[in-house]
């Protein structure tokens, strides 16, 4: 099978939304320790290479989160290399490699090799995946209402006025796109 030549959107300042997934879809991602892990990565990766959190959510066996880079920077794959290497270094007790599917590199047994992103085009554009990301654990079934999860951005964004704290009970007005989940 051949790969498609994949090219990703480097737009330097961009704020961009993604779709990071667990190796085989294995639900770690909301285990305490898997969570603590990633927290850490995330805080020295933005120490390296600055970057805002405008949203996150992680759900068992994937996360969205939409980050905004710094003026003259574009290199979010870099980012999410070294924030991955790092949660498998810190979880990578016993960590078998196994091969991948198309049998040519191998990988650790956390993360996809890939992760899915999307160029926020504009405020419209910025809302509709805000509420998407927001909104995923009430879409998989995992709670009714948006506030009932826990690993969410969305209660630091009703604690700064973003959203109300009651938003979420119903579907979110989405338009007809893919939001990078199979």
């Amino acid at each position: 099978m051949v790969m498609p030549n994949y090219r990703r959107a480097p737009i330097a300042g961009g704020t961009f939304f993604f779709t990071v997934v667990t190796y085989r879809r294995r639900p770690i991602l909301t285990d305490p320790q898997v969570r603590s892990a990633l927290r850490n990565a995330v805080a020295l990766v933005r120490q390296e290479q600055p970057f805002v959190v405008d949203a996150w959510v992680l759900l068992p066996d994937h996360m969205h989160c939409i980050w905004t880079l710094p003026r003259g920077d574009a290199n979010f794959s870099r980012r999410w290399g070294r924030i991955k290497a790092v949660v498998t270094k810190q979880l990578s007790t016993g960590e078998r490699r196994v091969p991948s599917e198309t049998g040519r590199r191998w990988e650790g047994t956390i993360w996809q090799r890939r992760f899915w992103e999307h160029r926020i085009r504009d405020s419209r554009d910025l809302r509709h995946h805000m509420d998407y990301v927001h909104y995923n654990p009430v879409r998989h079934g995992l709670v009714s209402c948006v506030a009932e999860w826990p690993f969410s951005s969305f209660h630091r964004l009703c604690r700064e006025g973003v959203y109300p704290h009651d938003w979420g009970g119903l579907p979110p007005e989405t338009p007809d796109r893919c939001y990078g989940e199979p």
